[in-house]
């Protein structure tokens, strides 16, 4: 954070962004709370007026029953014959909207209360309503039509308790039994609904919870009522004109019910969304849990309302945000913009401008005075560059002359350095070389005098070893050649000429005629590329045995097939004219690690064929007539020599 305008932004606005958006995010997360509390507290309500309306149903069918039991006119019924009775039950059955109803006498009553704790209270003398499960049997002794009312094919239901059933053909109905108390009559009036696909029931409840303008108005709800885990009654749905009969609660929900015996009140996926739900268990007249009855409203729209609050509150914050710096940017301007003039200062005097000052910054107060200390400043630092600028190019100056000193004086140190060495090099094997020739040149002439007396004695008669006698001359003859070169090279002085110089183009082509017979045994094409040039000064003989020497080398590196070329072009060095010879080949080239060694004596790579003085004598040869030669690998392949001779009066 290097901008002073960025620091001064965020120490203003740090209440605004940090703790503001702090409180922001607990109050929103309090009033979430609240608000899903809220959601809650709506369902448990809802839940409520489900049960009481499922209680009213139960109050009610006790006392319709209770009512019918205490008539005159079923006590006049019971006195008429079976037929009459049949007639009256199933008029009331229908006006009291019952599925079922009827008499059992108090002498047949004990099989009946022995299974159902309902009618065992009546036959006691008290009325009773529970919720009790018929089984398919039991439905259909009451009534087919109850039977196939009650069955319902099970959906697969994901997340459900797995289950290998495919129907559910059990009922779950409100079972009420009224004792009937009268003259010459005892036993127990029964009647009871059935709550399976009973979708009057349902959508009552429904209407009642969501549909009532003081409980809700418009809400999104669903009610269910479960048997077990499954939907017997619902208005949830499957489809758009489908119920969900069928489907299946998810075990996490049926655990925490039908399990544990605890009321939900939580969210909950209710078939194809998520519901704000509550679930209570029912018990039966044997005080288990045998089914849920179910309220529950759509969470989407409350969700959607609390993220479009969110989003109302966090723009809400970001527009007083979006306000507040451009005001606060507005009025801390006289400090900012004296700050960033001497900002852009020191930049310029960093890129180099000394010359940069701040000038007026049209504050007076401490900003100001800074700034008018730091123009002094650099003032002061302009002035000591311009004397530090000075006593540098002095130095520098200074610096290079005797740098070049010292590059000269090591150049001449090492020059008499290597001239010392050869020197030495050439004394010590000059000395070696003349006691050796000397030692050799003896036995060699008594060989040679022997070989002509032999010759001259034998006469005729020598005819016959002709051919070993000339073998012998060709051997002596190269002993005295060998011999020759150690002498030249051990004193070339007493070989070389005094004063001569020599026309490079015409020796190059002498020599090119001399050693014709080497090129011509092998497919190598000469090139010569001769450019005019000033005589140099060498000896003749001596330039023409460094020439061979170097053709001879260049046929013998090439073998069977190359190319040789040979260029003399005009070159000046260290401010004097001469004349540069150019000998390439297309051969193997020299090995690198062999390069600086090729010009020491007795160096070669013609092991068994040579005597490695050929370059050497030439070095020497060349440094004598002051003039250079070297040797390079150049791109393309190859060698390359190149000697440098003075030009004749340079």
């Amino acid at each position: 954070m290097k901008s002073v305008r960025l620091r001064l932004l965020v120490l203003a606005l740090a209440p605004l962004t940090v703790l503001m958006p702090l409180l922001m995010a607990i109050g929103l997360t309090r009033w979430a709370a609240g608000y899903d509390k809220a959601l809650i507290t709506n369902v448990e309500s809802d839940l409520r007026i489900a049960e009481q309306y499922l209680a009213r149903i139960m109050a009610g069918t006790g006392d319709d029953l209770t009512g019918l039991a205490e008539s005159a006119e079923f006590a006049k019924i019971l006195r008429q014959d079976s037929s009459g009775r049949a007639a009256f039950f199933q008029r009331k059955r229908a006006a009291l909207e019952l599925d079922f109803l009827y008499y059992i006498p108090a002498s047949e009553a004990l099989e009946a209360a022995a299974r159902w704790p309902v009618i065992n209270t009546g036959l006691n003398g008290r009325p009773a309503t529970e919720i009790d499960v018929f089984d398919a049997a039991s439905l259909a002794a009451l009534s087919d039509e109850l039977a196939t009312r009650a069955r319902i094919d099970l959906i697969e239901t994901e997340a459900a308790v797995p289950t290998e059933r495919t129907a559910e053909d059990r009922g779950m109905v409100v079972h009420s039994a009224a004792p009937v108390r009268l003259s010459g009559q005892e036993g127990v009036l029964v009647g009871g609904i059935l709550l399976n696909r009973n979708l009057q029931f349902i959508d009552t409840i429904n209407a009642l919870v969501y549909l009532n303008a003081e409980t809700g108005g418009d809400r999104q709800g669903t009610a269910t009522l479960f048997l077990d885990d499954v939907r017997v009654s619902t208005n949830v749905r499957l489809f758009e004109d489908t119920r969900a009969l069928g489907t299946r609660v998810s075990a996490v929900v049926r655990e925490g019910v039908l399990g544990e015996g605890r009321t939900w009140l939580d969210r909950a996926f209710v078939v194809n969304d998520w519901y704000i739900s509550g679930y209570r268990p029912l018990t039966d007249s044997f005080g288990e849990r045998v089914g849920m009855l179910y309220v529950g409203f759509l969470e989407a729209p409350f969700a959607a309302a609390e993220r479009a609050a969110f989003l109302w509150i966090l723009a809400a914050f970001g527009g007083v945000l979006m306000l507040s710096v451009p005001v606060f940017l507005w009025l801390a301007k006289g400090i900012f913009a004296p700050l960033e003039r001497m900002t852009q200062t020191m930049q310029r005097v960093r890129r180099g401008d000394l010359s940069a000052r701040n000038g007026d910054v049209g504050s007076r107060d401490e900003i100001g005075q800074v700034a008018g200390h730091l123009d002094g400043l650099l003032d002061m630092v302009q002035d000591r560059d311009h004397r530090l600028r000075a006593w540098a190019d002095e130095l520098n100056q200074r610096v290079e002359e005797r740098t070049a000193e010292l590059r000269e004086a090591n150049e001449k140190l090492e020059e008499t350095f290597r001239q010392l060495v050869m020197s030495e090099k050439l004394a010590s094997i000059g000395e070696i070389t003349a006691g050796v020739a000397h030692e050799i040149n003896n036995p060699v002439a008594v060989i040679q005098g022997n070989v002509d007396v032999i010759r001259e004695e034998l006469g005729e008669a020598a005819k016959p070893v002709t051919t070993e006698l000339t073998l012998i001359d060709r051997q002596v003859a190269r002993i005295v050649a060998i011999v020759g070169k150690l002498l030249q090279f051990a004193r070339p002085g007493e070989f070389s000429g005094y004063g001569d110089t020599v026309d490079l183009a015409p020796l190059v082509e002498d020599s090119l005629l001399l050693v014709e017979h080497v090129l011509s045994k092998s497919e190598i094409d000469v090139i010569t590329d001769f450019a005019p040039v000033p005589r140099v000064r060498i000896d003749p003989g001596e330039m023409q045995q460094v020439v061979i020497n170097l053709l001879v080398n260049a046929g013998q590196a090439m073998g069977t097939s190359g190319r040789l070329t040979l260029t003399i072009r005009a070159e000046t060095r260290d401010g004097q004219p001469g004349a540069v010879l150019c000998v390439r080949d297309t051969g193997p080239g020299v090995p690198e690690d062999k390069l600086a060694s090729v010009f020491d004596p007795f160096f070669t790579t013609k092991l068994g064929e040579g005597t490695g003085l050929g370059l050497s004598i030439s070095q020497t040869l060349i440094q004598r007539a002051g003039g250079l030669i070297s040797v390079a690998n150049p791109q393309g392949g190859g060698a390359e020599f190149r000697i440098w001779l003075p030009a004749d009066g340079g």
